[in-house]
């Protein structure tokens, strides 16, 4: 008991001596911290046609870029099934956003499968989204790989 108590207020001193901002930032992140060498890795499923759903979609992902400095996150959203909608032209409630969010770096994918499926090619994409073979296979590699999966 006496060996826990001191080693807490070891840490408590150490944590003392640290300068605002690497307290305040060792308090925010788990360990390993995030970094430009070891960024956080967020894929984002988007799967439904529904603009007020989209728009949340959008909003969350918003919300994480403002809590990490963008060198400490890479985010990418796979649009599958009927959320494809949100990355076809003419179709997209959201184009303005996620050109906006594609100028911040985040990825957007499409399911090919879901194409193929809506007979839609690359060309009726939004600019700069990238077809992958099949949205769900690509989420499981992307997890497999250490990418954290959210469905918002």
């Amino acid at each position: 008991m006496r060996r826990a108590v001191r080693r807490r207020s070891l840490l408590l001193a150490a944590l003392a001596l640290l300068p605002g901002a690497a307290l305040a930032q060792a308090q925010k992140f788990a360990d390993p911290q995030p970094s430009i060498d070891n960024p956080r890795k967020i894929v984002i499923s988007l799967a439904e046609d529904d603009p007020k759903r989209i728009n949340a979609v959008i909003s969350n992902i918003v919300n994480i870029q403002k809590y990490y400095d963008a060198s400490q996150v890479k985010l990418a959203v796979v649009a599958y099934g009927p959320g494809l909608v949100a990355v076809l032209k003419g179709q997209s409630p959201a184009a303005p956003r996620i050109a906006a969010l594609q100028d911040l770096e985040v990825e957007f994918l499409a399911c090919g499968a879901t194409l193929d499926t809506m007979k839609k090619t690359e060309a009726d994409l939004l600019p700069d989204v990238t077809v992958v073979p099949n949205g769900l296979p690509e989420i499981v590699e992307r997890s497999l790989r250490g990418w954290i999966h959210l469905r918002p």
